[in-house]
């Protein structure tokens, strides 16, 4: 059975690279690649290397459950895991278990291991969200739809300038994220940063680390200067942020009284007292996810103030809180590509809307039609004032700003005035290219 919420909180592809299964299989795979690279440097025997590599890849021979039971005891998982490896290989071979590291080492190498392939499917559902954005733009192009700044009707752009944002904000992160995983570093010091137990071989066989894992290695050990974790914090809430901000426009646009979009298929979003309703569920998930993203993104971030040579409980808050924090975002970007690839958009109805609020069209073109005249500053100000006095009056907007101004409103364009709005929609479409297949 799972838990009650994982529906909704465990949802897609990451949820399963950060289980406590795969932190011990990236734990045990951390201690392989130490293992080989100790060998390669001539500092164990091969076989020995050979005999951790075979313990390792095959977890069902470990007692992982003593690692488990004795995990809080030794302040971290790595101690009763070393000793439990050490009774699988025998005495002869033990010499090949743990070269010259302390547990931080292999649990943040193995952190970052664990963040790197959880990185790896979020970008595969963010890259699934963005073709979907990038498509629903290039489809609604022209189509107008009213624009709100600070929840107010504004002026009209189009839709498919409002998805080719969603597009550009979900390439950007994914870029990002892709410098992110690059930079991952592997993590060898030793007790105290020293190398003092690697016998002399400390800088190569933390390089032969990297080699071993495809990480970058490092001039010296990061055990309290946390940037590798700051850098995971700040992609993590970024791509929450992108996330959240689709998904509260599918909300808002999917309102009764809005009704210019709304997520369909799948059997969801029913209600259990109102049979009419048709909840986006989708959008509103994504929503929940990313808003457990932010308070995870400063737990980390205050764990940067970390103590001498071994941070005393700062490390240790930064496990469970990256886990969730890839988690949560991970379900977040899962159910924004569920609810974007749902997405029935209305052309209509948005230009119904557009059509009915006539007013905020009228007024910049007022604005614009009395500014060579007038002046920008003056002509802003005498449009204000007659809207104001339309809307105390109850009277018809064009009726004051012809006695006000003496303006014809037979002289001011029908059509919307959308400015750029196709160009720049064209502009995202060719970058999303770019970022999808690496052209040029």
């Amino acid at each position: 059975m799972t838990g009650l919420f994982d529906g909704t909180f465990a949802r897609g592809p990451v949820t399963a690279a950060v289980t406590d299964e795969a932190w011990l299989r990236a734990m045990l795979e951390v201690e392989a690649a130490l293992a080989r690279a100790a060998a390669r440097l001539g500092l164990v025997p091969a076989t020995a290397a050979d005999a951790v590599t075979g313990a390792c890849a095959d977890p069902a021979g470990l007692d992982l459950a003593t690692v488990v039971a004795r995990a809080a005891d030794a302040g971290n998982p790595v101690p009763p895991l070393v000793t439990v490896l050490r009774d699988a290989v025998g005495p002869r071979d033990s010499v090949a278990v743990h070269v010259g590291a302390t547990s931080q080492d292999v649990l943040d190498t193995a952190l970052v291991l664990v963040a790197r392939t959880a990185l790896e499917r979020l970008d595969a559902l963010l890259r699934g969200a963005a073709d979907t954005a990038a498509g629903l733009a290039e489809r609604h192009r022209d189509d107008v739809v009213m624009g709100r700044t600070l929840m107010q009707q504004a002026l009209p752009t189009t839709f498919g300038l409002k998805a080719a944002g969603w597009a550009a904000g979900l390439d950007a992160v994914r870029e990002r994220g892709a410098e992110v995983r690059a930079a991952l570093p592997v993590q060898y010091g030793g007790a105290v940063g020293t190398l003092a137990g690697s016998r002399g071989s400390g800088v190569a066989l933390r390089a032969a680390l990297a080699e071993e894992l495809d990480l970058e290695t490092t001039p010296v050990a990061w055990h309290t200067v946390r940037l590798p974790i700051a850098d995971l914090a700040g992609l993590l809430g970024a791509v929450a942020g992108v996330v959240a901000t689709i998904a509260v426009d599918v909300v808002l646009l999917a309102q009764s009284e809005v009704a210019e979009v709304a997520e369909v298929g799948g059997g969801r979003g029913g209600s259990s007292a109102m049979p009419h309703k048709q909840n986006p569920v989708a959008a509103i998930s994504a929503r929940a996810c990313a808003r457990r993203a932010p308070g995870l993104v400063a737990t980390l971030l205050t764990a940067m103030e970390q103590e001498h040579e071994r941070a005393a409980g700062a490390w240790h808050s930064e496990w469970p809180a990256l886990t969730e924090l890839l988690r949560t975002v991970g379900s977040a970007a899962a159910w924004l590509a569920e609810s974007l690839d749902s997405l029935r958009v209305d052309p209509a109805r948005m230009a119904a809307t557009v059509t009915a609020a006539a007013g905020p069209q009228l007024a910049s073109a007022a604005t614009e039609a009395l500014a060579g005249t007038l002046g920008r500053g003056p002509a802003h100000e005498a449009v204000a004032e007659a809207v104001r006095t339309a809307q105390s009056d109850g009277r018809p907007l064009v009726t004051v700003l012809a006695e006000r101004t003496g303006l014809d409103p037979a002289s001011l364009p029908v059509a919307p005035d959308l400015g750029e709005a196709a160009a720049q929609v064209d502009a995202v479409l060719s970058e999303h290219v770019r970022v999808v297949h690496g052209e040029p």
